[in-house]
């Protein structure tokens, strides 16, 4: 279902952008297909309410989430938009080599130059090997954003479906280049300077000197923070991912911060999960089955196609559910558009953003346009 048109507000006035982030979900009932022709119709919405970048995420073997390759969908959707700028939020450089994202992307860049956003992340179908360092325990930011307690991906690390995307993803016998080298033989390949070590010269057709804008995507100040910085790249830290280590993320990122050719200062665009409505209970309403599909991803289920808020409400849930989701749901900005204005305002504030990347997942098609739609007009006023 397309939205009515209505006249074209800009995110920000002119101070603080927004974007998208879409996972490409698929409702219960839904097929692949209309999530994807969803997908394709949200962007189109969004380049006409003035929001500036549409980034596409990568996930596998997840009944619920169509979307599995960010190159695919961002030709798709290049075609069906004209200005919005587009990207990957993020392609895994785990089962990827820096030749094939370079010719991909380079390939959509020669019929849509200028519009897309190279995003690369470093899984490769396996949660983080590392523990959050810190005490697990909740605090607010200076101006009282909720930083919860980072969250534990141990459990996920044993299980028979992540070993089994790994194994899918992966070419038997091969092992994932070191990522700071396969940034920077990325990097090589779009300015036309890569050099095998033994000296033999390798040109990327079509991908060499393509006008790609890169960015690192991060959960924490370890080694995508700092591959960033070091490089002198923009940098997406995820709150709606892990917001107890968002601003460990931007820290990390803006300490190793080095000016490139690219960016002469720090560059910052940070995530958020929101929904937005008419009024507070309506938006509550919406979000209902958010923690159902949290709590998927989290056990390893693979996230479940969103259920309605009455699907949701008749779904097994106990304690340890709950303790399980809880600093997903409490980071979640739902309501109106002043109160989740209000909450993104104290986001961008307390990791100093220069970008916001939104990403509204519930069941309607047409409510999730319209949250963008009510969103887009009240961050427009301020």
């Amino acid at each position: 279902m397309t939205a009515p048109s209505s006249p074209s507000p800009l995110p920000g006035g002119g101070r603080t952008p927004l974007g998208v982030l879409d996972l490409v979900p698929i409702s219960s009932r839904a097929t692949a297909g209309q999530a994807l022709r969803h997908s394709v119709d949200l962007a189109r919405q969004a380049e006409r309410l003035g929001y500036t970048r549409y980034w596409y995420a990568e996930h596998h073997l997840n009944p619920g989430v169509a979307g599995t390759s960010p190159a695919v969908l961002l030709a798709l959707t290049a075609a069906a938009t004209s200005t919005i700028r587009l990207g990957s939020g993020a392609v895994q450089l785990g089962h990827r080599t820096a030749l094939s994202v370079v010719e991909e992307f380079g390939l959509i860049d020669t019929l849509h130059p200028g519009r897309l956003d190279l995003g690369l992340g470093r899984s490769g179908g396996r949660p983080p090997a590392t523990e959050p360092s810190g005490p697990a325990v909740e605090r607010r930011a200076p101006n009282g954003l909720l930083i919860p307690p980072p969250f534990s991906f141990a459990q996920l690390l044993g299980s028979p479906r992540i070993a089994l995307q790994r194994r899918l993803l992966t070419l038997p016998g091969a092992e994932p280049q070191e990522y700071a080298e396969q940034l920077d033989d990325i990097l090589a390949l779009l300015a036309g300077t890569y050099r095998s070590p033994e000296g033999v010269e390798a040109h990327a057709v079509p991908g060499e000197g393509a006008d790609l804008q890169l960015w690192i995507l991060g959960s924490s100040g370890g080694q995508s923070a700092q591959a960033a910085g070091g490089r002198g790249l923009r940098f997406a830290a995820n709150y709606h991912v892990s917001p107890g280590t968002v601003l460990e993320a931007v820290e990390g990122y803006r300490a190793s911060f080095k000016p490139s050719d690219v960016l002469g200062r720090p560059y910052v665009s940070v995530s958020a999960d929101v929904v937005v409505a008419e009024d507070d209970e309506t938006a509550r309403e919406l979000a209902t089955g958010y923690g159902p599909w949290v709590r998927s991803i989290r056990t390893a289920e693979g996230a479940i196609p969103y259920p309605t808020p009455e699907e949701a409400r008749a779904l097994p849930w106990t304690d340890r559910d709950q303790a399980l989701v809880q600093d997903r749901l409490d980071t979640r900005f739902v309501g109106s558009p002043a109160r989740v204005a209000d909450g993104l305002e104290q986001l961008r504030d307390a990791t100093g953003a220069d970008e916001l990347l939104i990403t509204t997942i519930i069941h309607d098609h047409a409510a999730r346009v319209r949250s963008y739609e009510l969103l887009a007009r009240e961050w427009a006023g301020r």
